[in-house]
C-alpha cells in the first residue's frame, strides 16, 4: 500500500507519500489547491509508479478547502480517508512531534493512515451536496441580516446620519429578501427528492425538531456513514469527557464540543423545547435533575437524545411516536 498524507490549506496542498511505511523513504510534493489538485495529484503519484487502487489518502476536514479535492478522488475510485484534526494532533503528540509545519503534518497524516488504518470517506449524494451549499448560504444570509440588524440597533443610541439608517434598512430588506428566497429553494430542493421529502417528514416529525434543524440533521446523517446514533452524536460533539484520575483529578464531565458548532448551536434552542413538550426528552431531563446532575449536563444529554430520536427514525423510517416506551428510549 502507499500511505499519502496531505495537508490542506487555501491555496495549496502538502504531500508526503510513504512506500514503504514509517520507517521508509518519504517524498514530498508541494501543488496548488485548484479546481485541478486532483488530476495534478493522479499525474504525480503516476509518475512515482503507484499502483492508484493500492494508494490510500489520508486527510484532516478543513472546512471547505478539502471538499473538492476529496469530492473528485472519490468519484475517480481512490481511497481517501477524512479525520478529525484533533485526532491528529494528539496523534502526532503520542509520536513525540510537536513540531507544527504543513510538512510535517503532511508525514503525520500519512503516519496515521499506516497504524490507524481509517475507514474509507463516502461522498454524500449529489441531492445531499446541493442541500448543504443550499444550507450554507442560508446560515451566511442569516449570519448577515443579524449583523445588520445589530447596527441598526446601534444607531437609536448613537448619532447617525440619515444616509447611513437608509442605508442599513435597505441592506437588511434584500438580506430579508434573499433569505426567503434560499428558504423556499431549500423547501422546493426537499420536495423535488422524494427520499429527501420522506426524511424531512420523519424528522420533524419529533417534537420540538422544525423545518431548520431538521434540514441541519437530514444534511449530517444522509451526508454521513455513521454505523450507530452514538457515532453521530460523537461527530457533533455531543458526546460526554470526563476527568478523572485517582484522588487528586476530579473535573465535572463536559461534551467534547468536537464538530460543527453551528449544528450544536441549534440543537441546543431544540432541547430548551423538547425538555418542555417532548415525552422523551422531558422525563430524561427530569431524571438527570433528580439524580443530581446539573442543567447543563442534563440539557447535553437531552441534545443527545435529539440526534439518537433523529437517527432512529431514518434508520427506522418510522414516524416518531411520543406514546412508544422502551428502555433504550428512557435511558
Amino acid at each position: 500500500m502507499y500511505q499519502i498524507g496531505i495537508d490542506v490549506s487555501k491555496k495549496k496542498l502538502d504531500i508526503c507519500l510513504l512506500a514503504k511505511g514509517i520507517e521508509g523513504k518519504q517524498k514530498n510534493k508541494v501543488i496548488k489547491n485548484d479546481q485541478h489538485s486532483a488530476n495534478t495529484l493522479i499525474e504525480w503519484l503516476k509518475t512515482q509508479k503507484c499502483l492508484l487502487e493500492d494508494v490510500r489518502i489520508t486527510l484532516e476536514s478543513t472546512g471547505t478547502y478539502h471538499e473538492q479535492l476529496c469530492t473528485e478522488l472519490y468519484d475517480m475510485g481512490i481511497h481517501v480517508s477524512i479525520v478529525n484534526p484533533y485526532r491528529i494532533r494528539e496523534f502526532a503528540k503520542g509520536m513525540g512531534i510537536l513540531t507544527k509545519t504543513d510538512r510535517v503534518d503532511a508525514f503525520v497524516l500519512a503516519c496515521y493512515g499506516e497504524l490507524k488504518k481509517p475507514s474509507a470517506w463516502i461522498a454524500p449524494s449529489l441531492e445531499i451536496r446541493a442541500l448543504k451549499s443550499l444550507i450554507k448560504r442560508r446560515e451566511a444570509l442569516l449570519a448577515d441580516l443579524l449583523r445588520e440588524q445589530n447596527r441598526q440597533e446601534k444607531t437609536l443610541t448613537t448619532p447617525t446620519p440619515k444616509v447611513v439608517r437608509q442605508s442599513l434598512v435597505k441592506c437588511i430588506k434584500v438580506l430579508e429578501k434573499e433569505l426567503l428566497a434560499i428558504e423556499s429553494e431549500i423547501s422546493k430542493h426537499i420536495n423535488n427528492h422524494p427520499e429527501l421529502k420522506k426524511d424531512m417528514e420523519l424528522l420533524t416529525s419529533i417534537k420540538s425538531i422544525g423545518t431548520q434543524v431538521g434540514s441541519h440533521m437530514l444534511m449530517v446523517l444522509r451526508g454521513h456513514d455513521f454505523n450507530s446514533a452514538e457515532q453521530a452524536a460523537a461527530y457533533l460533539g455531543l458526546v460526554p469527557v470526563e476527568r478523572r484520575s485517582g484522588t487528586s483529578v476530579n473535573g465535572r464531565a463536559h461534551l467534547s464540543k468536537i464538530g460543527p458548532s453551528e449544528i450544536r448551536a441549534k440543537l441546543y434552542l431544540s432541547a430548551l423545547t423538547a425538555i418542555r413538550h417532548n415525552r422523551h426528552i422531558k422525563s430524561l431531563y427530569d431524571r438527570l435533575l433528580t439524580r443530581g446532575k446539573s442543567k447543563m449536563s442534563a440539557l447535553g444529554a437531552a441534545m443527545r437524545k435529539l440526534v439518537h430520536l433523529c437517527y432512529g427514525v431514518l434508520k427506522t423510517g418510522l414516524a416518531y411516536d411520543q406514546n412508544y416506551s422502551s428502555p433504550t428510549l428512557n435511558s
